[in-house]
């Protein structure tokens, strides 16, 4: 065996396929002169970090379960006016996952909502924290199920975990006990943990959706009060994905 074999063996044991994926090309620049020892192991290390965060960000979009990949990068902020566009920039630096602070994106429907908070939770799967993207109903039909079955608990801990959790569509309709009372400990497992929260209508419009107005004030006196609340106002992006017609993104 040759010291090549030898060397890309010991890479796959070491479970260094970054390494190995560009030991070929690296060992080229090697021999035009491009590299030195020092340069050359110095690339290899580099190609495995690359590697290795490049697997790690799909494990977090994956986790994450984005209806649509977006990004900031893609929205079209020239299409409506009054789309709050240095806020929305601003908040795309995730200073308010640093300091625990959530967002609120309300508005009709069809103007981005829904876009801006799946590209800032692709920002924060870029920067390293975990993400989860759920309609806010899902979510409640889920910890619902698990009253049912006894795994409840469970189920709460898991929406806890993400740094960054987005519920999408939330407000749509009146909420029963139950949903109120899962709100309530949710929000209260999170403590310190950021939301993305969509709706329709105003932070000020939701207490009148809640059975038990103690526990309405306590859920959003939580949420409300340390949100960043951005006003999506505007035209809506849903005629022009109508068919025969340009498709703009975002939706």
């Amino acid at each position: 065996m040759t010291r090549r074999h030898q060397l890309e063996d010991s890479l796959k044991a070491l479970a260094l396929s970054g390494m190995l994926e560009t030991l070929e090309a690296r060992l080229a620049q090697v021999h035009a002169g491009e590299f030195g020892h020092l340069e050359f192991l110095q690339a290899l290390c580099e190609d495995e970090i690359t590697r290795r965060g490049t697997a790690a960000l799909d494990r977090r979009l994956r986790a994450a379960h984005f209806e649509a990949t977006t990004t900031i990068e893609e929205y079209d902020f020239s299409y409506n006016e009054k789309t709050p566009t240095a806020l929305i920039r601003d908040l795309a630096t995730l200073r308010f996952i640093e300091h625990g602070e959530s967002v609120v994106l309300h508005g009709p429907v069809g103007v981005g909502k829904s876009h801006i908070a799946q590209a800032l939770g692709h920002q924060a799967c870029r920067a390293g924290y975990s993400v989860t993207f759920t309609k806010t109903s899902r979510l409640l039909a889920d910890l619902a199920g698990g009253h049912a079955d006894r795994s409840w608990e469970n189920r709460l801990k898991r929406w806890a975990r993400p740094a960054l959790l987005i519920l999408d569509d939330f407000a749509m309709r009146d909420f029963t006990v139950t949903q109120a009372d899962d709100l309530y400990e949710l929000i209260s497992e999170r403590a310190a943990k950021s939301l993305i929260i969509t709706a329709n209508r105003s932070a000020q419009d939701w207490y009148s959706l809640f059975p038990n107005p103690v526990v309405a004030e306590s859920i959003l006196d939580r949420v409300v009060n340390r949100a960043h609340h951005v006003a999506m106002e505007g035209k809506s992006y849903r005629p022009t994905r109508r068919p025969g017609t340009k498709t703009r993104r975002p939706s």
